[in-house]
């Protein structure tokens, strides 16, 4: 009898162990899945506040004249316009000459190219 007992006795606390260490496992997960969320909502708020920086820029005085002028191509009173035409553009800037590889400048210094 006293053999039944302590068996059983094993059992049970065996149980209760598996029982407890299923808990301090979901509770660890549980534990890093809050931490992840909290990191995330950090990086939401940040971004919450650079677009509503953005919105007030975009409502702001300044960036309507800035688009104005821009993509409408207004001008105040007294400003004169000066469009600079694309091919004048395109072609002053000097074509740059191609670098080669250095395996390629290796092989020039040692064989004196």
């Amino acid at each position: 009898m006293k053999k039944i007992f302590f068996f059983a006795s094993i059992i049970v606390g065996v149980i209760i162990i598996n029982s407890l260490v299923r808990s301090i496992y979901n509770l660890l997960q549980k534990e890093e899945l809050v931490s992840g969320a909290m990191m995330e909502l950090e990086a939401e708020k940040r971004l919450n506040k650079e677009l509503k920086e953005r919105l007030s820029y975009v409502k702001s005085d300044q960036f309507i004249e800035e688009e104005a002028r821009n993509k409408l191509f207004l001008v105040k009173e007294g400003e004169s316009e000066v469009l600079i035409p694309k091919i004048l553009i395109a072609t002053a800037s000097p074509t740059p000459t191609p670098i080669p590889p250095n395996w390629r400048q290796w092989i020039n210094l040692i064989m004196g190219n």
